[in-house]
């Protein structure tokens, strides 16, 4: 380390366990470490100002709070949104697209400090490691990427452990489960996870369930979407989507809503669980839905659903800053031209239901015929034409091959 033309590493800190161990031991390396908590909803101002004290207090010789959290809406949360994203048709993506932005704004920050090193606190077994480092080689060529938790191969024991040794004070038992919140989501990891049959206590998850006993009855509430992105809640106007986010989660997560438990394929080739909640994300995505089923035709729908997934598997395997993704997001944005309209939700306890929409540009509109009982736009004629042309191709197949029923 000590060839480099200096010491200084910025290192992506949130403040848990795995970047406290990081700070002290890459100080004690001979590093000057520079703490960059990047802030993706998740962390409050007296959040933020704990975590300077905490760096601090860890040896860092600087700290700084970055606040992307519009940034990270409009760059990756919104199309989100209008592909319905939830990989293993579960999860929101939470952590996979906060890392992703993350890992672009620390890398952002380190190439405008000069840092001959950046480092992250991911492990050697799971996905975040192959997000960061796939950004930081993008985006910083030359650029040494330290990462001391994998390349020492350390267990959560050895680094509370070493945390202990060198005099640092946290809370080690909350310290059991790894949290990580942000505005899409949080994602709770512990002992539980590591199995396939054993579920989170309720006392692991960040959110507690409050609305119960007299408040089992139904809350309803109305979303209003304006070009696919969520605008209003029971008809107040938020600034930006991000505020109404917030809202929504503060409305619906109390319910217990939101909270579940993911299994799927890890970048690097094994099965991994991790449990969430994501009251906001999952009510804005199903409602979404449910309004493009009746403003857009079966093929824009197909072709998004098709795009959409493999949209959200790159973004979960890192490759935001493909070429590719840009062009995907551009269809999106031109699919949304007219989702607009209003989503009524019932809320109950860990559980909601979308009752219906309502949109001007609803094309399940009575004035062209009603499913199953009437039309108004063709005679049984036409039908019949219709599908005597419609099956033609089969027709003539079957009888050039002289194909029985069989």
């Amino acid at each position: 380390m000590n060839n480099k033309k200096n010491k200084k590493v910025v290192l992506a800190f949130s403040g848990g366990l795995d970047t406290s161990f990081c700070a002290v031991y890459l100080k004690e390396q001979g590093m000057d470490v520079h703490a960059l908590t990047i802030n993706t909803g998740g962390f409050s101002d007296d959040d933020v100002k704990r975590l300077q004290r905490h760096a601090k207090a860890l040896g860092a010789a600087s700290f700084k709070c970055v606040d992307v959290t519009r940034q990270y809406y409009e760059k990756i949360l919104k199309y989100l949104v209008f592909g319905n994203v939830l990989k293993n048709s579960t999860y929101p993506l939470s952590v996979s697209a906060e890392r992703v932005m993350q890992a672009v704004a620390a890398a952002e920050y380190a190439k405008s400090t000069g840092a001959d090193y950046i480092a992250h606190g991911s492990t050697g077994a799971g996905n975040d490691q192959v997000r960061f480092d796939l950004v930081f080689n993008i985006m910083l060529p030359g650029v040494t990427i330290l990462t001391p938790i994998r390349d020492l191969k350390l267990s959560r024991e050895k680094e509370i452990d070493f945390l202990k040794k060198h005099g640092v004070k946290m809370d080690f038992e909350k310290a059991k489960y790894s949290i990580n919140k942000g505005i899409w989501g949080t994602s709770v990891g512990g002992k539980e996870t590591l199995t396939s049959n054993l579920p989170l206590p309720e006392d692991a998850w960040p959110t507690k369930v409050t609305k119960r006993g007299k408040e089992r009855m139904n809350a309803k509430i109305t979303l209003e979407f304006e070009k696919g992105e969520i605008r209003r809640i029971d008809g107040k106007k938020f600034e930006h989507p991000v505020d109404a986010i917030r809202k929504l989660n503060a409305i619906a997560a109390p319910f217990g809503i939101g909270r579940d438990t993911h299994v799927g394929d890890t970048i690097i080739g094994i099965k991994g669980r991790v449990g969430f909640e994501a009251a906001a994300p999952i009510i804005i995505i199903k409602a979404h839905h449910a309004l493009e089923k009746h403003t857009l035709t079966k093929w824009q729908i197909y072709w998004k659903d098709n795009l959409a997934a493999w949209y959200g598997n790159w973004l979960h395997e890192g490759q935001y800053l493909d070429p590719v993704m840009r062009n995907i997001e551009l269809f999106m944005q031109s699919t949304q031209q007219f989702v607009s309209g209003k989503v009524f939700v019932s809320l109950s306890p860990f559980r909601f239901t979308v009752d219906g929409v309502e949109s001007k540009h609803d094309l399940m509109s009575a004035k062209f015929g009603k499913y199953g009982e009437e039309n108004n736009a063709w005679t049984g004629e036409d039908v019949k034409g219709f599908t005597k042309i419609f099956g033609n191709q089969a027709a003539i197949f079957r009888q050039v091959n002289n194909l029985s029923a069989d």
